[in-house]
This record gives C-alpha cells, sequence and structure tokens, in this order.
C-alpha cells in the first residue's frame, strides 16, 4: 500500500494532499488513480477498516463503472474542500453541503463507543465519498482551523494546520519544500539572481 502524505493535522485535510505539485499544472500529479488508491487513502486515514477494504475491493471490480463514478466524486469532493477553504467559493460550499446531505441518506444515527456515530445501511463502492462527506463538517467546526495554511512553495499547494508555537511555519515539510526554498533562496543570494530555480 502506499504511503499518503500525513501532515496536515486532520485526516479530511489530508485527502486536500493527494495532489502533488497542487499549483503547477506542467507537474500536478494526481495520487488517488484508481478507485483502489482511494480505497487505500480511506484504510490509511481510517475511514474503512482492512475488511472493508477488501470487500469494497471485491465490488468495485464487479462494477468498475461505478466505482470510477465514486473515485471521481471524491476527488470532486476534495477540489470542493480545497476552493471552499482557499477561495472562500460559495459554489464550492454548495458541493460540500449537497455531499454531506447525500451521506446522511445513506446511514443511520447510533450509539457507539464515546459518543453517537453514523453507521452505514450497507457497504457500498459509495461509502468512502459518504464517510468523508460526513466528517467534513467535523473539520470546519475546529477551532483551530484558523491555524490552517498553505506551503509557500510556488508550485506546492499542500495544506496543514500550523500548530508552531508562534504560527509561523512556511512550509508542508521542511526536509522537502523547505531545503528546496532554502537552498533556491541561497543560491539567489549569492549569484544575485532573484529568479533562480
Amino acid at each position: 500500500m502506499p504511503a499518503f502524505s500525513r501532515i496536515a493535522g486532520d485526516a479530511v485535510l489530508d485527502l486536500v494532499n493527494t495532489v502533488e505539485w497542487r499549483l503547477d499544472d506542467e507537474t500536478r500529479i494526481e495520487d488517488l488513480r484508481t478507485y483502489d488508491d482511494v480505497l487505500d487513502w480511506c484504510l490509511q486515514a481510517g475511514f474503512v477498516t482492512a475488511s472493508e477494504k477488501k470487500a469494497l475491493s471485491v465490488a468495485a471490480g464487479d462494477d468498475a463503472a461505478a466505482a470510477e463514478r465514486q473515485r471521481a466524486s471524491v476527488i470532486a469532493l476534495r477540489e470542493a474542500l480545497y476552493r471552499a477553504l482557499f477561495d472562500d467559493d460559495a459554489e464550492a460550499a454548495r458541493h460540500l453541503a449537497d455531499a454531506h446531505r447525500r451521506s446522511l441518506r445513506h446511514a443511520s444515527l447510533a450509539p457507539g463507543d464515546g459518543g453517537w456515530v453514523w453507521r452505514d445501511a450497507e457497504l457500498t463502492v459509495s461509502t468512502p465519498v459518504d464517510r468523508i462527506a460526513r466528517a467534513v463538517p467535523t473539520l470546519l467546526a475546529r477551532p483551530d482551523l484558523d491555524r490552517l495554511h498553505q506551503c509557500e512553495d510556488a508550485r506546492c499547494g499542500w495544506v496543514y494546520l500550523d500548530t508552531s508555537p508562534r504560527r509561523n511555519r512556511r512550509w508542508c515539510v521542511a526536509s522537502d519544500c523547505g531545503d528546496r526554498n532554502r537552498a533556491r533562496a541561497y543560491y539567489a543570494r549569492k549569484t544575485g539572481r532573484a529568479d533562480a530555480d
């Protein structure tokens, strides 16, 4: 199973980071290329169990077209979340609300360990997007959402909750985008070039 980024500080925000080089159309990489990729991400993020992943993978094999539609729905939800959070996009916010309402039609509220939980009526290829959609309001209600930040690398675009004491975290990963940008700035200073790549 591929390891997806878990630097955002919230599982739903980690979904936004399943695009690499988001801000550069020429180098942008989609990590959720198949429905199985979606299942791998959901397993890692805690949205499905290993046994559910196995059952959903079988269901996807039985109806590849439906699985592809659900993969596209996860991506559409991810992109709406990004636009709502970073562009204040009202249409994107409506998309999130609509997805949340649809997800509730497939579940019931029941007592669980430590509180009430949503239980799916049945496990279907739409279960991953439904569970993600039901988690979005919890993210949006976080009291620390004002710490939401986007990596300052010009191409990266990964997002995270800045929990640094001074709220001055600039990079998604200091040893990746941070090192690359510090090296670029150092080179620019040494060569007198403002546009050093």
